[in-house]
């Protein structure tokens, strides 16, 4: 950017208001609590102190919950590999019998996940879940509690997280050169050689990023430990959690959250390094599209469709049930025996139409749609300036608004407590720990990232010399944006607002730590279910409130993106696609995971 220009930007009244509002943001609420976690663990009296890492050390149950995280989160790289590259070629490189079908049973968790899908799989799976008690009465001597501890929280979060396979590894498996497999097959390569010498090789750096996230999403789980982890199994989140509640211990939470934070980064930096030093590339200058393969092995052939179907029945048999258990009366619940003459809509009567039932789940929308609302319509002209004016001002602020990408949400939520637990001139001496303001604010900022980098990536798809033509004629930046960029990224932005939206309906993970006691958001009602506060009624209603959330998110998805991919290869080029890049893989979702 030239300077004569760079000095036009910084003279439009406009751009110095925004500059000056993102730079208190920026100050207020990423940069300040997340340093003064840093200070209230090792300067707690304004001097050094290492008196939070002696009490972490002398604490049995802090060192377990550290060493439980780091262990979920090796093993969910593993196993979420494992299930999210098989489930990847028996949709779109084998040909399988019924692939489609079986791309719509891996694809539940698309529609729900998080606090709903580890509470899902509770009741059906739990102690006194359907399956349970089915399989307690075939077989009386077996341990109720067979589901619980580190075993269900790895399978669990396994199934649910493996819908970033789902969206990137399977998209980056279509670009894959067909021409390239057909030489090594002319060259008498086997199917299988060319699955682990070709294909895999050239998907590396999306399994990278995969990796990662299923790493971080491991190390920062808290909503699959809550619930299904029991005594003998918690993490570091539920930890901070606790220790947050305790004025005596919150140097102990923020340390556990520190090490949460530089366990994120050194990972991040350290997978990094390992996608740079390879080379994925295909040889073949004119590419081809990939044509599925078949299994010429008899035996690979049945076991692979055997395997294939027998985690589309693990993936489906929770969404059917829940929305069977949904319609059924207290008594089915309880013995776990449905029938026809059990169902009625008793239970969507009570939620839709009872004060009680119908509160969390207004109060989640609310919440949902104004942090949705917010953050892209507080990003749109930000998003522009960055991808319009590259320097190092622009540069800096982008980088700081990625903090929340590179912090896990606990330390996020746990600086915002510490931070406006008591006045603060940075909001105007206010205390905004206690509100309701403070969970829509977190709410905001973790969607920042991901809502910046796909509204630059719009803004880089439109066409400059609309722009240039009308500043020709006169027009200020203002007037420019408004009708002539606006327009034109519109149907995107509300494409983001909408991924944005479902993704924080059942949000648990930070409403757990923010929330107002006398406002709490449905993932909190959820969870408090689970543990039975509310007996049979509150199992009935979390069943419909699943049910409502899969379908509202279901709803979503196709506006977002099956309805634009209905109407041609155009409109599927401005869709939001994975922010993640080859070479800065990040951590961000589009949907939930059971964390």
């Amino acid at each position: 950017m030239s300077g004569t220009s760079a000095r036009s930007m910084l003279r439009s009244p406009f751009v110095i208001v925004v500059g000056v509002a993102l730079t208190w943001f920026i100050a207020a609420f990423l940069v300040w609590p997340n340093a003064n976690v840093l200070i209230a663990t090792f300067f707690p009296d304004g001097r050094f102190s290492g008196r939070a890492a002696e009490k972490l050390l002398s604490s049995d149950r802090a060192m377990k919950s550290l060493g439980n995280s780091f262990m979920l989160a090796v093993a969910l790289s593993i196993t979420v590999n494992i299930v999210g590259i098989f489930i990847v070629l028996v949709t779109h490189y084998f040909k399988i019998r019924g692939s489609r079908i079986l791309f719509l049973g891996y694809a539940t968790t698309f529609i729900y996940g998080g606090i709903v899908l580890a509470a899902g799989y509770k009741f059906i799976y739990g102690e006194k879940g359907i399956v349970t008690v089915l399989l307690a009465g075939m077989f009386p001597g077996m341990d109720a509690g067979w589901f619980s501890g580190f075993f269900a929280v790895l399978v669990v979060m396994t199934f649910a997280t493996t819908t970033n396979h789902m969206l990137f590894v399977a998209n980056a498996l279509k670009g894959v050169d067909f021409q390239t497999i057909e030489a090594a097959r002319n060259m008498g390569a086997s199917t299988w050689t060319i699955l682990r010498r070709i294909v895999l090789p050239m998907l590396k750096p999306t399994l990278f990023a995969a990796t990662i996230l299923s790493f971080l999403t491991g190390l920062g789980a808290l909503s699959a430990p809550q619930v299904l982890g029991g005594r003998e199994f918690q993490t570091i989140t539920p930890m901070i959690l606790t220790f947050t509640n305790s004025p005596t211990s919150r140097d102990l939470a923020a340390l556990l959250a520190v090490i949460l934070g530089v366990a994120t980064i050194l990972m991040l930096a350290v997978m990094t390094r390992l996608e740079k030093g390879g080379t994925y590339f295909s040889l073949s200058k004119v590419s081809s599209r990939l044509e599925k393969q078949a299994i010429t092995n008899p035996l690979a052939n049945v076991l692979i469709h055997v395997a294939a179907y027998l985690l589309f029945a693990v993936y489906t048999l929770p969404v059917v049930l829940i929305v069977l258990y949904s319609f059924a009366d207290s008594a089915a619940i309880q013995t776990g025996q449905l029938s026809l003459s059990s169902l009625t809509l008793e239970n969507y009567v009570r939620v839709l139409t009872q004060p009680s039932g119908l509160r969390p789940f207004i109060i989640s929308i609310v919440y949902s749609a104004l942090a949705a609302v917010i953050t892209v319509g507080g990003l749109l002209f930000v998003a522009r300036l960055i991808q319009k004016h590259q320097n190092w001002l622009t540069s800096l602020f982008e980088y700081l608004l990625h903090i929340p990408w590179i912090l896990p949400s606990a330390l996020l939520a746990l600086g915002l407590i510490i931070s406006y637990d008591h006045p603060n001139p940075l909001v105007g001496g206010a205390v905004l720990t206690g509100t309701t303001v403070i969970l829509l604010i977190a709410f905001v900022t973790v969607k920042i990232p991901f809502t910046l980098r796909m509204l630059k990536a719009t803004f880089t798809t439109v066409n400059s010399s609309l722009e240039e033509a009308a500043a020709i004629m006169g027009a200020r930046t203002l007037y420019i944006f408004r009708r002539i960029l606006l327009p034109i990224v519109l149907p995107t932005a509300a494409a983001i607002a909408a991924l944005n939206f479902n993704s924080m309906l059942d949000d648990y993970d930070t409403a757990i730590f923010l929330a107002h006691p006398l406002f709490q958001p449905l993932g909190l009602i959820i969870k408090a279910n689970t543990d039975g506060a509310e007996g049979v009624d509150g199992v009935s209603n979390t069943f419909v409130y699943t049910v409502l959330l899969m379908v509202i998110t279901g709803f979503t998805m196709y506006l977002v993106y099956g309805r634009a991919r209905r109407r041609g290869g155009r409109a599927s080029q401005k869709l939001p696609t994975s922010p993640t890049t080859a070479d800065t893989p990040v951590p961000v979702t589009v949907s939930s995971s059971a964390r």
